[in-house]
């Protein structure tokens, strides 16, 4: 093994990277100036190699970086590294560290002003393995002379003869056997120290044991004395433990009770809040069909009012018809005209009288319904506030569904307001109509003066037209109709299903009940057929075990049930690119389930087998509900779970899972995840079924519009032919009609709008109630329910109900009565007097002969005559229609409030029911809270009397029987006699048996103790003598073999000389010497004092001289010649040598130079030299440039340039 290449960067002097050509497995010699990083290089091997350079300091590595000081960068870091050949294999790790055949080794070490690192074989390591790597190569800790720097060899000439000595020592690697030996007497030292303390201690144990032999004696008779103390007190304790424990069993019996009677109002509770949502529903389809029904009454008695109209003008035409025109006609027609006008005076006079009683009884009927419905809002939010004390555990969610309610209403305030300011805007538009249709009649009264004159031709087909016309709108009108009931319905549906969406999604998170509504879109989008859509979706259940499945299913309710797991990855990814909410996709194809044992009993029911569904999805739903069974209470329950290991659940909803976990606790009926299913599917399909009909009326209709479309076309063609000859007074009549229809419908689309804007107005104050109260109940912690003075003004606010609605009915009833008056008033004077009179005033002015028909009309008047008598009979036959549907409707209404009637009262019994088992359960849980609070207190007792008995200790078999049987009194005037005669044992030592057990257990493990420490005392002194015996044999083998190979190197050195080493010993001291020690030791090797080198340069026979008396060449080569001895004593690998043969004079330099060529066949070495002598018998050469930027560089050159440089080096220090 040699070092094969180096390579240095930012090291000293050796700024930039320099790798050097592999060196020479013999010698090699570096050549250079002073001062150009020949050192530098020594010092960077050594700086690997660890043999200097440790543990340094921040500035010290500072110190071994390159100074940057003349350059331009910073050196910040710096590395070494030795590329070793290790073909003889000697590193023992480098086959196996990864780096190819393990033929080289490479050893890096990298410093920093904060780091100092090693990597061997490129892979990082610490001091120890580099330490260890060398060692185990031969490079020996005792002996580092394998590297000579400059200065030593100097040490070595002026080395003391006992300097000598330790030298001799430290190769032969005594320090681990002294270290070893410090230990050991360090070791003796204490153990001695052990020695002296157990006999000390058993002194003191042996003494002590005296003494309590001799209190055992007392301590025995205080034992029986307390012995029946405590069988006494333990029969006392005894007793009253026992009668805790009954009184707990007795609690526990009762608070059972209790629980099963408030768990059964509780279930009753539930169920009735499924009965009050049902009559909730049920009053309000009622309330729809009644909506409904008025609608058709309303729109019927329009109908028969304009029927009556026609009828009226069609009598008065056909009257004239039968009459013809004369004085006589003219006459009467002026008399029943001024008869018209008193009579609309009259009539005129008494609506103006009833309308302030209208208006008064209106406006206190409205103040009336304002207070009831305020009263209502009190008793809902009241309501309200209790259900959330059940239904919320904290105040935290409470508040946050408070938040959510109050979101809401202020939502709904804000459409409700913006709907007021609507119809407030529509009530200004029709106020405005009313008074241009006022001002429109005026005007065309006034302007009535024009004829009118029909033409003959075309009359039949005219009537013909019409009466087709005529028979098309009365399909229509029946369309429409129809049309305005599905509609109210199909909103009705819609608003159901938006609330009952609503609720759903409330029971999800936001962004499932999101990717819930998107999977129906992208699956009808991109045609995934696989999709079945949710699992709540693939099967029902009965409401019986709708709280157990829906428990044990959980957030599995919406996972989307698929074919394939292709159909559910495209679902997924659609959906993610889209951003349309998250859900969990279940394909039908990867489920497989286990075949599970479940119990064949009665009372553990396989859930699964209580659900409806499709057979293709049983996988799905036996993923989810497969290994769940139904059992009546928690116990049976648990029973189940451990010989079964599956889980179950009780109908109410608590759950013991196999692995062992409980879940349980109160389920708000209101907030059930399959009744909103249901919801959404009962609403949903009543929607489409809705919407269904409503497309094909839709179609009807626009099938009629295109027909009577048809006709008008026709008769607008007719009517353009006798345009010519038609007078304008059938148009100013027309139109005076229309104006006056027009003014009656804005007269009742205002008291439309006034009646909507102050039902909004209560509303509005209804919902600014309930959002200040739930407001004000945020800033309450959350209670357990209602308040005395909340339950005290339910009460008091439900009997306020109970009047405001008898106040309401009887105003309600009144305002009907003359509101029926003033429509009869109002419908007597415009539809049938003003027109009357119209018609009277058209006909006189016919009569007066300003508007006749020409000669040739006479075939049209007949025709237009018969027509009329038809247009009569069909007018007088159509009101018959509409009254008797109209008979049929009032009695429909009568039924359908009797309905409402009914329902309401169920509702108001059912809810009034409710809040009786709120109170009720309310007054169950402050029971059950008493119980809890004794069963704490007597459990409190009982805990203090099991404390007392294990305070006893461990009891006598007697104490469990000897006083059980007696009584109290007795048992206590016993107990007080035992604690007097104990009260006597005052100074008795309660401990001494147990003292005097633990003392003699002591003295025996001292004793062993003693024992042991002598046995390794005596195995101590052995290994000290053992070591003391090796290391003299180490010393005097070692200083052997360095004698012997001094004698032999010296020998080469200097032919005609010869040199031994002397080994001095105390008998042969010189007298002067006083630093000796004057301790004695056994050991023969204590006796040597020091090493002394006698040689003789020119014959072998002389006795020679000491080291002291040679010149300074000759010291040196002495040194050189002790340096190759230790190196054979203890061969290295190879050797660096800085400058050695710099004090040697010419004749040594040569030998020298032959004697490292002798040994170079078997070590590597690598010198550095100015002399010529090295130079010649180098293998290879290599010199240090050093440039004026401060930077060394190293370069192989060949033997001329080597010994041209030495030579040139040499002539200045010849001329000086």
């Amino acid at each position: 093994m040699h070092i094969k290449t180096l390579t240095i960067q930012g090291f000293k002097s050796y700024k930039d990277q320099t790798s050097l050509e592999e060196f020479s497995p013999g010698s090699n010699v570096i050549v250079g100036r002073n001062g150009s990083g020949k050192s530098n290089f020594f010092s960077a091997i050594r700086f690997v190699l660890s043999d200097a350079y440790t543990s340094m300091s921040r500035e010290e590595r500072q110190a071994l970086l390159h100074d940057s000081s003349s350059s331009v960068s910073t050196t910040l870091s710096a590395f070494v590294e030795i590329i070793f050949d290790n073909s003889d294999g000697r590193f023992p790790t480098a086959a196996g560290s990864g780096s190819g055949s393990g033929a080289e080794v490479v050893l890096r070490r990298t410093i920093g002003l904060k780091k100092d690192e090693y990597s061997i074989d490129r892979r990082s390591a610490n001091k120890a393995d580099v330490a260890n790597l060398l060692e185990a190569a031969g490079f020996s800790r005792s002996n580092p002379y394998y590297i000579v720097p400059q200065g030593r060899i100097t040490h070595l000439t002026n080395m003391k003869d006992r300097e000598r000595l330790d030298l001799l020592k430290e190769v032969a690697g005594t320090r681990v056997y002294e270290t070893r030996r410090a230990e050991s007497l360090k070791i003796m030292d204490e153990t001695d120290s052990k020695r002296t303390k157990i006999n000390e201690l058993l002194e003191y144990i042996e003494a002590r044991l005296s003494e309590l032999d001799e209190e055992k004696e007392e301590l025995k008779q205080y034992y029986e004395k307390d012995k029946e103390r405590r069988c006494l007190e333990y029969a006392l304790y005894y007793r009253s433990l026992q009668d805790h424990i009954a009184k707990l069993e007795e609690l526990e019996d009762k608070r059972r009770g209790e629980a099963d009677a408030s768990n059964a109002k509780q279930r009753t509770f539930n169920d009735r809040e499924k009965t009050l949502s049902d009559l909730k529903n049920e009053l309000q389809t009622l309330q729809q069909e009644a909506e409904q029904v008025k609608l058709e009454k309303e729109s019927l008695r329009n109908e028969r009012r304009e029927l009556v109209r026609q009828r009226a003008l069609l009598e008065a035409r056909v009257g004239d018809d039968e009459e013809g025109a004369g004085s006589a006609a003219k006459d009467e027609m002026e008399a029943q005209l001024e008869r018209v006008d008193g009579r609309i005076s009259e009539l005129e006079g008494e609506l103006m009288g009833l309308l302030p009683t209208y208006e008064d009884q209106r406006q206190a009927l409205d103040e009336a319904r304002g207070t009831l419905e305020e009263a209502n809002a009190r008793i809902s939010v009241l309501f309200a506030r209790q259900g959330r004390s059940a239904a919320y555990t904290t105040q935290a969610a409470r508040d946050t569904a408070l938040n959510t309610e109050i979101a809401s209403l202020r939502a709904h305030v804000e459409r409700e307001t913006a709907r007021r300011t609507q119809w407030a805007a529509d009530r200004e538009t029709e106020q405005r109509r009313l008074e241009t249709a006022r001002a429109a009649l005026a005007e065309k009264s006034a302007l009535l003066e024009e004829r009118r004159q029909f033409n003959k031709e075309g009359a039949a087909e005219w009537e013909e037209l019409n009466a087709r016309r005529d028979e098309l709108l009365e399909r229509k009108k029946g369309l429409w109709k129809e049309e305005t009931k599905l509609s109210s319905t199909s909103t009705y549906a819609n608003e159901n299903l938006v609330t009952a969406k609503r609720a759903l999604a409330g029971t999800m998170s936001r962004t499932t009940a999101m990717g819930l509504q998107a999977v129906e879109e992208v699956s009808r989008r991109h045609g995934l057929d696989g999709v079945h859509g949710p699992l709540y979706s693939l099967f029902t259940v009965d409401d019986k075990y709708k709280t157990a499945v829906e428990t044990t299913a959980g957030e599995s309710l919406f996972h989307i049930v698929v074919d394939t797991d292709e159909t559910a990855a495209r679902l997924l990814d659609i959906m993610t690119k889209e951003r349309l909410g998250r859900v969990t996709a279940v394909p039908l194809n990867r489920i497989k389930n286990k075949d599970v044992n479940f119990p064949q009993a009665a009372d553990a029911i396989l859930m699964i087998k209580k659900l409806n569904f499709d057979r293709k999805y049983t996988a799905a739903l036996q993923q989810v509900f497969g290994k769940t069974i139904i059992c009546p209470n928690l116990e049976i329950a648990g029973a189940y779970v451990r010989s079964h290991s599956l889980n179950a659940i009780t109908l109410d909803g608590d759950k013991v899972e196999r692995k062992g976990s409980l879940h349980g606790g109160y389920h708000d009926p209101k907030r059930s995840r399959l009744d909103a299913v249901r919801d959404v599917k009962k609403w949903a399909d009543a929607h489409a079924a809705s919407s269904a009909a409503l497309a094909e009326i839709k179609t009807a209709i626009d099938s009629v519009e295109q027909e009577v479309a048809s006709i008008e076309g026709s008769l607008q063609k007719l009517k353009s032919r006798s345009t010519r000859a038609a007078a304008t007074r059938d148009g100013l009549i027309n139109d005076m009609a229309a104006l006056r229809d027009e003014e009656g419908e804005a007269r009742r689309r205002i008291e439309v709008l006034l009646d909507a804007e102050t039902r909004v107005e209560r509303d509005l104050a209804s919902a600014l109630s309930a959002v200040t109260a739930m407001e004000q109940e945020l800033q309450t912690p959350l209670t357990a329910g209602l308040s005395n003075e909340e339950v005290a003004e339910l009460e008091e606010l439900n009997a306020r109900v109970d009047a405001q609605q008898a106040v309401v009915a009887d105003l309600s009833e009144r305002l009907g009565q003359t509101s029926s008056e003033k429509r009869t008033l109002e419908i007597e004077l415009n539809d049938n007097l003003k027109r009357e009179r119209d018609k009277l005033a058209a006909q006189l002015e016919a009569l007066a002969g300003e508007d006749l028909l020409g000669a040739g009309g006479a075939g049209v008047g007949a025709n237009s005559a018969e027509s009329r008598k038809r247009e009569l009979a069909s007018a007088r036959r159509q009101i018959e229609e509409r009254e008797k549907r109209l008979e049929a409707i009032e009695k429909e209404q009568d039924e359908l409030q009797k309905k409402i009637k009914s329902a309401s009262e169920r509702h108001e019994k059912t809810r009034n029911e409710q809040v009786s088992d709120a109170r009720e359960i309310e007054r169950g849980e402050k029971s059950l809270q008493r119980y809890l609070s004794q069963k704490q207190i007597f459990t409190a007792k009982k805990d203090q009397e099991n404390k007392n008995i294990r305070d006893l200790g461990v009891l006598p078999d007697e104490a469990f029987e000897k006083y059980l049987r007696t009584n109290n009194e007795k048992v206590v005037s016993r107990l007080h006699k035992v604690r007097d005669t104990l009260s006597k044992f005052t100074n008795v030592n309660k401990k001494a048996v147990e003292q005097y057990n633990s003392f003699t257990k002591q003295r025996d493990q001292l004793i062993l103790r003693q024992k042991e420490l002598e046995q390794s005392a005596e195995s101590i002194q052995e290994l000290i003598e053992v070591l003391d015996q090796r290391k003299d044999e180490a010393i005097e083998r070692t200083f052997k073999q360095v004698s012997k190979y001094f004698a032999e190197v010296f020998d080469k050195l200097v032919p005609a000389g010869k040199g031994q080493l002397i080994m001095l010993r105390r008998a042969e001291e010189n007298e002067a010497d006083d630093d000796d020690d004057d301790e004695h030791e056994a050991s023969s090797v204590e006796n040597y004092t020091g090493v002394s080198i006698k040689v003789s340069f020119n014959s072998k026979v002389d006795e020679g001289l000491l080291i002291q008396q040679l010149s300074g060449g000759q010291k040196s080569l002495v040194a050189l010649a002790t340096v190759f001895a230790i190196q054979k004593c203890d061969p290295a690998p190879f050797y660096l040598f800085d400058e050695i043969d710099a004090n040697l004079d010419a004749q040594y330099r040569t030998a020298v130079a032959a004697m490292i060529q002798e040994l170079s066949d078997t070590a590597q070495f690598i010198l550095t030299t100015f002399r010529p002598e090295l130079v010649e018998r180098a293998d290879k050469h290599y010199g240090v440039l050093y440039t004026q930027s401060k930077i060394s560089t190293l370069r192989s050159i060949t033997k001329d340039e080597a010994s041209a440089f030495v030579e040139a080096a040499a002539e200045p220090a010849a001329a000086a």
